[in-house]
């Protein structure tokens, strides 16, 4: 994939600009409660995912940034990073089978920690720039559908009001800028801007034409051709 990704790619960091702007306030204005810190790495073990668009941002810049034994090393710790989450999404999902709430199984697998294949021994990042929206909020008060949530090594105390990041509005935008990409490209996945990426997928995924469903198959190609060969349908 090429230039026709670079405007999408515009419209995400807008995005990202304004999430470094909350956070910047944010903590001007709590800086006893905001503890974020260089080699500080609680986020980089969190569990989250990516909406098409973040994980079309930053595979781009991963792959511009390395290359030869350094790639293939990240690549190595993507894979088993990714082996991780899929077990521990899979645990998750067959509680939830047996019967369990989903808010506490929700909060079992926000208490599990996976490594980011992109933290480097030094505990920094080795895509600080390019880090993904989730990454440049946490240490500050988010909530997600009405529940709140803060880094637990931060000064904010439970029960008091703070400026706190809606991350369901956020989480409707970048949902909505992978849709109009989709769109925009003619994908014959009509349903892959519903798909998300724990990071380590996000690198790992190859994110061709094939994939993006704007190879055409047989004879007639196209969008008419989505169905079951829709990837936000399999798995």
């Amino acid at each position: 994939m090429g230039n026709e990704l670079i405007p999408f790619f515009n419209q995400y960091e807008t995005l990202v600009e304004a999430a470094d702007s909350i956070f910047k306030r944010i903590r001007e204005e709590h800086s006893d409660c905001v503890t974020c810190k260089i080699e500080c790495s609680d986020c980089c073990h969190a569990l989250f995912d990516l909406s098409l668009i973040e994980a079309l941002y930053l595979n781009h810049h991963f792959n511009r940034t390395f290359n030869g034994h350094e790639k293939d090393t990240l690549l190595e710790a993507a894979n088993r990073a990714d082996r991780a989450v899929y077990r521990i999404k899979r645990r998750a999902q067959q509680t939830l089978n047996k019967g369990a709430a989903e808010t506490d199984v929700l909060t079992q697998v926000a208490e599990k920690r996976v490594r980011c294949p992109l933290l480097d021994d030094a505990n920094l990042c080795r895509l600080y720039e390019f880090r993904p929206i989730t990454c440049r909020l946490y240490g500050i008060p988010t909530s997600i559908q009405g529940a709140g949530y803060t880094c637990g090594r931060s000064g904010f105390i439970k029960g008091r009001a703070y400026p706190t990041v809606n991350l369901d509005a956020i989480h409707r935008k970048l949902f909505e800028l992978s849709t109009a990409l989709i769109n925009e490209l003619r994908s014959r996945h009509l349903k892959m801007a519903d798909m998300l990426f724990p990071v380590s997928l996000a690198l790992l995924t190859v994110f061709d034409k094939d994939y993006l469903g704007l190879s055409p198959i047989g004879d007639e190609g196209g969008r008419e051709k989505g169905g079951n060969n829709d990837p936000a349908q399999s798995g």
